[in-house]
């Protein structure tokens, strides 16, 4: 399935861009990030490289694995929270597959739920 070999690829893009929201709106770059928004998608970036579920990698907030160090997983909630909103404006179809992965993993969890009672 298309959608689902691309995940990681399109996890990757997609931090990347919400990053990229994240630091026009708050420190006024225009060309490229910051450099600590820079570091901040460096280290998305290797925690998605060690992810252990890989191509069946759900959401990060529907992840029951909670890679990032916590300094760094509230600076990716504050990017998610200012970014996700703006991604229908400025990426649409990134944020339509970001909802629906949401909604497949989400499915699929309460399926393998059900069928272990």
């Amino acid at each position: 399935m298309l959608v689902k070999k691309d995940r990681l690829a399109r996890e990757r893009h997609t931090i990347q861009v919400m990053i990229e929201i994240y630091c026009r709106g708050h420190h006024q770059q225009t060309e490229s990030p910051c450099a600590e928004c820079q570091q901040l998608w460096a280290y998305a970036q290797q925690r998605l490289d060690k992810c252990p579920y890989q191509d069946d990698k759900p959401t990060c907030a529907q992840c029951p694995t909670h890679c990032y160090k916590p300094a760094m997983r509230e600076q990716v909630r504050q990017v998610m929270r200012y970014a996700g909103p703006r991604m229908m404006l400025y990426h649409p179809l990134l944020a339509l597959f970001h909802y629906l992965d949401e909604m497949i993993r989400a499915g699929r969890s309460k399926a393998e739920l059900k069928g272990k009672h």
